[in-house]
């Protein structure tokens, strides 16, 4: 089962609560936003997978702010607009939003909106909204993206297959993230439909893939404090991880 993460980037607090309740009782993990400063926070430090995003910020502008997401990240947007005006829908499809919905709406309509854009989404886990970064920290590692190198707290080279890379990479785009086994599966194999479920073997293959890559970076395989096992779900790394630029 895939978890989609929403972010609503809403001024109005009374409609951005409206919001955020309604998609969490649909089933979505839901955060919020109210300006393209909080917005950019939201994106940078977890991963998202649908953005709803106003036009109507105060001084900022949801049709700049979708142009500039757009220079580096293709995340999927849908425009929300009180403003019925056909210009306005044109211009978010120019600068690349996915799907429009003037206010006020039916509930029942946002959802179907939800599930269609999302449903034409490709990634799901993934390392994409952060591909221009360079360097990664944890908890006194290094993950060096340019060389695709990870180094110890003591200084030395960890030597990681391409599997445990690739696995890696998703948990540190998705920190404090419950990750289930098919999110993971997706983000590292791109030739899985996405929507269907893992088989026994599959899952399997995801522990034994977790299992290697724990006994590289934690300290007590027994007890990991940095990847954790999420019973009937899947795992979460349980860290801080800070992004950088070299």
């Amino acid at each position: 089962m895939t978890i989609y993460r929403i972010l609503i980037v809403e001024d109005d607090l009374d409609m951005q609560e409206m919001m955020v309740t309604f998609l969490q009782k649909s089933g979505y993990m839901v955060s919020a936003a109210k300006n393209a400063s909080e917005l950019s926070k939201e994106i940078n430090s977890q991963r998202i997978d649908l953005i709803l995003l106003d036009v109507m910020l105060g001084d900022d502008n949801g049709i700049s702010i979708c142009k500039e997401i757009r220079k580096d990240n293709n995340i999927p947007i849908i425009i929300v607009s009180a403003l019925s005006a056909d210009q306005d829908r044109l211009l978010g499809f120019e600068v690349g939003a996915d799907d429009y919905i003037a206010k006020p709406f039916n509930p029942k309509i946002l959802l179907a909106k939800v599930k269609a854009v999302l449903k034409r989404g490709t990634k799901i886990a993934s390392f994409a909204y952060r591909r221009n970064t360079n360097s990664y920290y944890f908890n006194d590692w290094l993950y060096n993206g340019k060389k695709d190198i990870i180094i110890s707290p003591a200084g030395f080279q960890i030597l990681l297959s391409k599997k445990e890379t690739k696995i890696l990479k998703v948990f540190l785009a998705n920190s404090h993230i419950v990750l289930t086994r098919e999110e993971i599966a997706n983000a590292i194999d791109d030739t899985r439909v996405q929507e269907e479920k893992l088989n026994l073997a599959e899952s399997r293959a995801i522990d034994v893939l977790v299992g290697r890559l724990r006994t590289k970076i934690e300290k007590d395989t027994k007890n990991p404090s940095l990847i954790k096992t999420e019973r009937g779900i899947g795992y979460i790394f349980s860290t801080e991880v800070t992004a950088k630029n070299d």
